[in-house]
C-alpha cells in the first residue's frame, strides 16, 4: 500500500517527500478534528468509577 501512494505521487522524489507529509498530517488532522470526536461517546473510557 505505501509503495503504490509512492508510486502514485507526482514528481521526484522531494516533491513526493513534501506531498507525502502534506497528506499524512491532512490525514492526521481529519482523525483528530472529525471521526475521533464522532466516536468518542461510544468509547468506555467516559465511564469512570472509582
Amino acid at each position: 500500500m505505501y509503495g503504490w501512494i509512492w508510486r502514485v505521487l507526482p514528481g521526484p522524489w522531494p516533491v513526493k517527500l513534501i506531498l507525502l507529509i502534506a497528506l499524512l498530517v491532512g490525514i492526521f488532522f481529519l482523525l483528530m478534528n472529525v471521526v475521533f470526536p464522532m466516536i468518542s461517546p461510544m468509547l468506555p473510557y467516559n465511564d469512570v468509577s472509582v
